[in-house]
Parts: C-alpha cells; structure tokens; sequence
C-alpha cells in the first residue's frame, strides 16, 4: 500500500484543482481521464516492472523522482503543445496561448498530426511486442499454437528478425498512406528502439541494466502509450490543464502499480502476465495504425487490454493450482 500514497495524494490534490477549475462535471471529467489512463497503460506497468527489476536502485528511484514530472507534466502536457508548435510552425508559447484561448482550433491542429504520431507511438510499440515474442530463452510459453510452434522457433533464431517483420509492416502502412512523414516516423520508431537496444546491452554489466539507457526505454515507452489517451481525451474535455490532471493522476497510479509489482515479485508469481501485457500492447500498437484510417473508441482498446491481461492472471493461477496439485500427492 505504501507505494500508492503519493498517488492517493496527488488524486486529491488534482480533484481539488478540477473541482475549482470547472465545478463537479470537470471533476467527474479528470475522474474518468483517470480511469482511462490506467486501462489504457496498465500493461505498461507490467513491462515497467519488468525493465525495472534489472536495474539498479538509485535508477529505480529516480524513476519516480524525475520519471513522474516528466511523464505528467512532460508527456501529457509540454509535448502535444510542442507538437503543435512543430506542426503549426509557431512559438511554443503562441501553441500555448491557442490551448488556452482556442482549444477546439489547438485540437484540430494536433488531431492533424495523429497520423505520425500514431506511426512513431505505433512502430516503437510493435517493436516492444517483437522483441518479447521472438526471445528464444523465455521460461514459459502462454500460446502454444503461437508461440511455440516449428515456424515460429526456426524464425525466432534468425538475426533482427523482428526488425525485418517491423519494417515490412512498415512498408505496407507507408504504401497505404503515401505519407513520406508516416515513413519517417514509423522508421524513426523502429529505428530507436534499436538503438536505446543496443546501448542498453553495451552498458549493461553483470545482468543490471544500464540506469539511463533503462530509464530512457521507460520513458518512450511511457510516451508511446500516452500519445493514444492525449488524443482521445479530447473527445472528453477541451481544457488541458483537466486533461493533464486527469491522464497524470492516471500516470502516477502506473507507476505506483511498477513499483508494487517489482518489490511483491509479481512477475514471478504470475507466470503469463507478463505475456498477457504484450499482447495487449501489440493490441494497441495495431490499433494505432488502424486509428491513420478508421476511428476506434478508446473503450474499445482499454477493454482489449485488460482482457489479455485478466485471461493471463487467469490461467497463471490455474497453472499455480495444478503445480500444488501434483507437489502435494
């Protein structure tokens, strides 16, 4: 429990600012951000988790520390402005001024730039779900039929197969959009994770991971998971500070729930979830590319999530009960 009372803190903190910026219903609004927030990234906690148990103490601190202004205040709130800034060729304080003064004109600029933004979100999501799945020392295997079979186990040995799986999507999707900024963004994706990779393992010692290679991997992935709720939490509140308390306070529990899974072992105690929480995330990685041609609600993919991650919890404990089974006859 002692992890999420900063959380719980914050939670008031923030419903007391919605409350005096916009009544009851911008508070009911930040409640429902909220509750959105954790659905849509609550497999991002898993892999958090994971990332995190390999690092080092001081790293893991600082991921609370300096990880949440940066993921409320950074994500949330500075980048869609500078995207707008980018997309608009404004000042970054002109981007500001029209979110205040305009936000139905400030949405309608960020909306246009989804498409790249759901290219980059999208491709470094896909990658995090390929490099998972094509891992050939994994302990367990949830999906057999899938994941264990004569294909998948002889593809699985040969070199950047999941760069090559990533950028043959990626051609496909470009060819779709004829957008050379989708292109770029998609491959700029790719094209980092790839590198914070392979810094990661040059730095790493003795199985710790590297702290600032770690800690950067963690905060693009946090940015790739929150460019989909930015977006869609428009749908829901044109006033960006509610947007910002509502997705932070969202941030603040996922990283509370980090921090709860890595010191109970969760992970480990879970067999599947960890598998689960990938799937969800190539779930919503696709749904993102999806998203450059159709609209899908984001009830839809928070429901997605945690079907794939209710599903692995369920039979991780199935598979618990008949381990004992066996162990007490």
């Amino acid at each position: 429990m002692k992890h999420f009372y900063s959380s719980i803190v914050i939670t008031l903190i923030g419903l007391v600012i919605a409350l005096y910026l916009g009544g009851f219903y911008a508070l009911y609004i930040t409640i429902l951000l909220a509750i959105l927030e954790v659905s849509l990234s609550f497999d991002n906690a898993v892999v958090n988790a994971k990332v995190l148990a390999t690092m080092e103490p001081k790293w893991q601190k600082r991921f609370i520390t300096i990880g949440i202004p940066i993921a409320v205040f950074g994500m949330r709130f500075i980048f869609p402005i500078l995207i707008v800034s980018v997309a608009s060729s404004m000042g970054f304080v002109e981007a500001f001024n029209l979110a205040l003064n305009e936000p139905e004109k400030y949405h309608h600029t960020l909306e246009s730039t989804k498409n790249l933004i759901y290219a980059f979100g999208g491709s470094f999501l896909l990658m995090v779900f390929l490099d998972f799945f094509f891992e050939t020392d994994r302990e367990h295997k949830w999906i057999k039929i899938i994941e264990e079979n004569r294909v998948v186990n002889k593809i699985s040995e040969v070199n950047n197969v999941e760069i090559m799986v990533a950028i043959s999507l990626g051609l496909i999707l470009v060819d779709q959009t004829k957008d050379v900024g989708v292109a770029l963004a998609f491959f700029g994706g790719v094209l980092l994770h790839s590198i914070i990779g392979s810094l990661d393992e040059l730095l790493s010692t003795d199985g710790v991971r590297s702290g600032i290679m770690g800690f950067l991997y963690l905060e693009v992935l946090d940015a790739s998971f929150s460019f989909d709720g930015v977006i869609g939490a428009f749908a829901l509140s044109s006033n960006i500070f509610i947007i910002m308390i509502g997705l932070g306070i969202g941030a603040m529990f996922v990283r509370s729930l980090t921090l709860y899974f890595v010191e109970k072992k969760t992970l480990s105690e879970f067999r599947y979830l960890e598998h689960g929480a990938h799937y969800a995330i190539l779930a919503l990685a696709l749904v993102m590319f999806i998203k450059m041609f159709f609209e899908i609600s984001e009830v839809i993919v928070g429901t997605i999530g945690i079907t794939f991650i209710g599903i692995a919890v369920y039979q991780s404990i199935r598979e618990n009960k008949k381990e004992q089974e066996v162990a007490n006859q």
